[in-house]
């Protein structure tokens, strides 16, 4: 579970994040729309512990992240736009090597399990990480997420730079984890995306979360126009 409670992030005069709340629960998506320097970001930054909030409370798994950024990590996965795996080890040894670092100590059978569950093609199990797309890599991401067994997800544009067919194979493992009662955040500018894989959808915009939806209720149509005005263009017209 993720709770956000009005959380606060300046940088001297700057306020990047305004009082932002979130309740995320076991079986949810919540899809984060916004512009660069909306502030979803610094939102999973602070969730991450790699910054401290100026006011407010972030919990992870009924920990807070502040006071306990090194606990509330076990329970976590971070797939960012740009995922870091070792380019010269294989799909296994990698998974192999980030499942060591949480504890794991799974078989060669366990890690092609995890990997198969992911998506990723056989043949490519023991190939090189440099040869991977990014679609590939990221299939590797999930993989760790489910060997890890994450209660948390975090994601920062995972869907930049796929082609739709990968895009979909994406949301598609997203569902896989919300199944097993992941709890999912994800900062998008795919509003295509959001809407077919998300459980709510916020958009923010200057720090500020101006509107939220529940999926279902919500065309893409409607979720478009909402994003549009919500971002309000013509201020941006000189």
């Amino acid at each position: 579970m993720i709770i956000i409670d009005q959380l606060t992030k300046k940088y001297g005069e700057a306020l990047v994040l305004n009082q932002l709340s979130l309740n995320i629960k076991p079986h949810e998506i919540y899809c984060l729309l916004g512009a660069n320097g909306a502030g979803k970001t610094t939102t999973i930054n602070l969730l991450l512990g790699f910054i401290k909030p100026t006011s407010g409370s972030a919990f992870i798994n009924g920990l807070n992240v502040s006071e306990n950024s090194r606990k509330t990590k076990r329970f976590l996965a971070y797939i960012p736009e740009n995922l870091m795996l070792y380019p010269t080890l294989t799909a296994v040894e990698n998974l192999d090597y980030f499942s060591g670092i949480g504890g794991k100590n799974l078989s060669k059978v366990q890690l092609e399990d995890f990997l198969n569950q992911a998506g990723l093609q056989k043949g490519a199990f023991h190939q090189r990480i440099s040869t991977f797309s990014k679609g590939m890599r990221q299939k590797v991401g999930i993989a760790i997420a489910l060997a890890k067994d994450a209660k948390t997800l975090l994601l920062d544009e995972p869907t930049s730079g796929l082609d739709p067919k990968a895009s979909n194979e994406f949301g598609q493992l997203l569902h896989l984890l919300r199944d097993k009662g992941v709890a999912i955040l994800m900062a998008t500018h795919d509003l295509f995306r959001a809407k077919e894989v998300a459980t709510q959808i916020g958009i923010m915009k200057q720090g500020v979360l101006r509107q939220q939806f529940n999926a279902q209720n919500i065309s893409l149509p409607e979720l478009e126009a909402a994003y549009l005005e919500t971002m309000d263009f013509k201020e941006l017209e000189v």
